[in-house]
């Protein structure tokens, strides 16, 4: 009888000091491609990380390689996103140092990064080109680690990944980020390596999953209770709302009737041009959906928006009512902001509890650095109660599982009930309760005057309030104006 390529009996772990998984069995068949979900928490990754020998716990993990296979005989996890050094082996990185020229010139680009990996496991680099032409992804190879988006990142992990063939593959959120042309094409991939005999296992708990797949799995109570695939795509029970906070529901002080306007807007990173005349106005009060595929130039449009791009200083941008560079400071245009992104969770501050996390909100630092006084205090106490994190106040905010680490950056983007709103992909890591329970305090915010650009490749991710949508391709804008039908992905 042939052995199981995975075969978990009485796995016990503990995520900082909590038990999480609990005398759990499984037992994964060679030619079985598994699809696991479950609530923010419940232990998913952390049940990759010890099937992958990344954490302690206590068990038995029996691992069984086919030697016989032209596969690399290796268990290959790929986490939510992808953590990078720049050349001098340092990983402290800020926010605003992607838009930065000197550390540009520090960090790695795309293929010197690909060619050391390919160089360690002894890979043919002809293989990573194909790989990189599918996810849509050869345009960037060289760009720096730095200037990629959090889609680009989750391709340049996904690259990597299946250009090793390991003989099992674990991917936590594989679809992150990504747009819908390269979540078909990844499909596509995970069809053509797992008829080549890798095992699959993918950590979502997304709707889309691969035709290969056709095992599933739900953590919850520690353990892992197989279901259906109809199971699969059904919602998890609708989280329970509370009264949004009474800050929240005063409306926030308008300072312009255009909040947002560029005229002939264009950035380019030497020879290369990443906006393309960038006609855009944004009115006080509307809400918008910016779309368009991994590469579009979305993020770079933000930038300037936020103050962060140097470039918005050579353009004929106006934010509030005031042209960009005729006094006004980047604190002047921050404090009408309330933004999240998934580069500021990267480079936020790792020793910030999650109370400090969200207070730094009031001051736009990437951490707590001065006191704040009872009023802001008061406010911070209320969303921690609204977001029900009040037992993981005074932890540090790395400690927690990513989706209430998301959460504790919403608090944060909304605690100054900030004029302007920009969300951008402020879903990812959340379960589909926490994204429901999100997204109806976003419709409630708006209700009250408040502006919203909201990034998102998700339809099932979207709130309601959304009326308006600008589509970016190739750095310019291929359509803006009221959906007038449904929004596509």
């Amino acid at each position: 009888m042939t052995q199981p390529i995975v075969h978990i009996t009485n796995l016990n772990l503990k995520y900082h000091h909590k038990p999480v998984l609990q005398e759990l069995n499984w037992t994964i068949k060679r030619h079985e491609n598994w699809l696991l979900r479950g609530i923010s928490g419940s232990g998913k990754t952390s049940l990759a990380k010890a099937i992958a020998g990344l954490v302690k716990f206590q068990g038995d993990i029996e691992i069984n390689f086919d030697t016989e296979r032209n596969l690399a005989p290796t268990v290959h996890y790929v986490a939510n996103w992808y953590q990078f050094k720049d050349l001098e082996g340092q990983s402290n990185f800020y926010y605003q140092q992607r838009y930065n020229k000197q550390a540009t010139e520090t960090t790695a680009t795309v293929r010197a990064e690909l060619e050391s990996y390919g160089k360690k496991h002894q890979l043919q680099f002809s293989e990573a080109e194909q790989l990189l032409a599918a996810l849509g992804f050869s345009d960037l190879i060289d760009s720096t680690l730095i200037q990629l988006s959090s889609g680009e990142h989750k391709k340049l992990q996904l690259v990597s990944a299946l250009w090793l063939k390991p003989q099992l593959l674990i991917i936590d959120q594989p679809y992150n980020g990504l747009d819908k042309l390269s979540r078909h094409h990844l499909n596509l991939l995970f069809e053509e390596i797992t008829a080549a005999g890798t095992t699959l296992i993918l950590i979502s708990n997304d709707k889309l999953f691969p035709p290969c797949v056709h095992r599933f799995g739900e953590i919850s109570g520690g353990q892992l209770i197989e279901i259906s695939a109809n199971e699969h795509t059904l919602e998890f029970d609708e989280q329970e709302s509370k009264p949004i906070p009474d800050f929240l529901k005063e409306a926030p002080v308008s300072s312009a009737d255009s909040v947002i306007r560029m005229i002939d807007v264009n950035v380019s990173y030497g020879e290369k041009q990443v906006l393309k005349n960038i006609n855009w106005e944004v009115k006080a009060g509307e809400k918008w959906l910016l779309q368009g595929p991994n590469g579009s130039g979305k993020s770079t449009l933000l930038s300037l928006i936020t103050g962060d791009h140097p470039q918005a200083y050579a353009n004929n941008l106006y934010l509030f009512g005031h042209q960009r560079g005729s006094g006004e400071s980047i604190w002047d245009i921050k404090k009408r902001i309330g933004l999240i992104s998934p580069e500021l969770h990267w480079y936020f501050d790792p020793l910030a509890t999650v109370k400090h996390s969200i207070i730094s909100g009031f001051f736009d630092s990437s951490g707590l650095f001065r006191e704040a006084d009872y009023t802001k205090k008061t406010q911070a106490a209320e969303l921690i109660d609204y977001f029900g994190l009040t037992e993981y106040q005074d932890t540090l905010l790395n400690q927690l599982p990513l989706g209430k680490q998301r959460l504790a950056f919403l608090a944060r983007t909304i605690i100054k009930n900030p004029e302007l709103l920009i969300l951008d992909e402020p879903c990812q890591g959340l379960d589909q309760q926490q994204t429901q329970y999100f997204n109806k305090l976003v419709d409630e915010l708006c209700k009250n005057g408040t502006t919203l650009i909201y990034v998102g490749h998700f339809e099932t991710q979207l709130p309601a309030c959304i009326e308006k949508r600008i589509l970016l391709e190739n750095g310019e804008v291929k359509s803006a104006g009221k959906i007038l039908e449904p929004v596509l992905k």
